[in-house]
């Protein structure tokens, strides 16, 4: 089962953070799992490079500093590298509350799987002959924020068994019953997505898991019962379904000196205040931006527009009634 690109691009950060010199675009594909193909097939070659030109850009939309240069005037390929000066975040103090805040936050979203992509991935590296700074990642661990139907489908997936659900979709009042044979779970755009091979349209399909009813999914049948399509690229179906994002939005958000410098690499303007910074950020939907907001914490305080602000509002409480509901199970059992 080929790895899903948010374990392709952990693996991508942890190989250039775990080198000083820059590698080149093959020593990447054979080194880190998910761009694996031949090099002498041109149809294979150029899908590895569409793959990897779409990663280096969504590292650099997440504020990732990736560099180009080369090892030496020798070198006619350039190679990339992460820049630890920019990456490196500065100590962070907090008050109790706030350290409590972040406490529940990570046992909310973390996501062990990662962590196992993150070992491999250094593995990997070593055996290739690369030298590793064992300090560059420590203390790193991949935390992504996941939807309840996450987990069911990646399994369903992994075991190759149908799925059913109940899906909403914004211009529908109602849900509608949806049987699918899962390829893979994958994330785009800051939201998660189910690809597969829809049973009863009888075509591919993907599905946003945030309109999966419940996050409740069903399994059908027994393990094994398909194989998904050779080489599918689940991010280009994703992205051929969804269409191109438009950015028209626009909302101010006020950020303490020296924070959020992912937030300051996408701002379209920033003024220094009193206060802190205030930065300008190009937005198309208010959930997708308020769930990248609240990621920053006590750290980023929305000043405008209203519909952000109770967006963001409504993420912490639903992250605080899934922490009641986790507490409530625990004591129960």
């Amino acid at each position: 089962m080929s790895r899903t690109r948010t374990e392709r691009l952990v693996n991508l950060v942890i190989c250039l953070l775990s080198t000083r010199r820059f590698l080149t675009a093959a020593q990447i594909a054979a080194t880190v799992p998910g761009y694996e193909h031949d090099p002498d097939d041109p149809r294979d070659h150029e899908a590895f490079q569409r793959k990897f030109e779409r990663d280096k850009a969504e590292l650099r939309e997440l504020g990732v500093p990736l560099e180009t240069g080369t090892a030496s005037a020798f070198d006619a390929e350039p190679g990339y590298r992460i820049a630890h000066r920019e990456y490196a975040l500065p100590d962070i103090p907090l008050e109790p509350d706030e350290a409590a805040a972040v406490g529940i936050a990570a046992r909310l979203w973390r996501h062990a799987g990662l962590a196992a992509a993150a070992s491999s991935g250094l593995a990997k590296l070593r055996a290739a002959g690369i030298d590793v700074d064992p300090q560059a990642t420590l203390g790193m661990e991949p935390v992504v924020t996941v939807d309840p139907a996450f987990a069911p489908l990646t399994s369903a997936a992994r075991d190759r068994r149908a799925v059913t659900f109940e899906y909403r979709v914004p211009e529908g009042d109602a849900p509608t019953s949806r049987r699918l044979q899962p390829w893979g779970v994958v994330c785009w755009r800051g939201r998660w997505y189910v690809v597969g091979h829809d049973l009863d349209r009888a075509a591919a399909r993907c599905f946003r898991l945030s309109r999966i009813v419940g996050g409740a999914v069903r399994v059908l049948g027994r393990p094994n019962a398909f194989e998904p399509p050779v080489g599918v690229d689940l991010i280009s179906h994703v992205a051929r379904f969804s269409g191109p994002v438009e950015r028209s939005g626009r909302a101010t958000v006020l950020v303490r000196p020296g924070r959020a410098a992912g937030l300051r690499r996408w701002a379209r303007e920033v003024t220094s205040g009193p206060d802190g910074d205030l930065l300008v950020l190009p937005y198309a939907e208010a959930e997708s931006l308020a769930g990248r907001l609240v990621g920053y914490g006590p750290d980023v305080r929305v000043v405008d527009p209203p519909e952000i602000r109770e967006a963001v509002i409504q993420r912490l409480k639903e992250i605080a009634a899934r922490h009641d509901d986790v507490v409530v199970a625990r004591t129960s059992a």
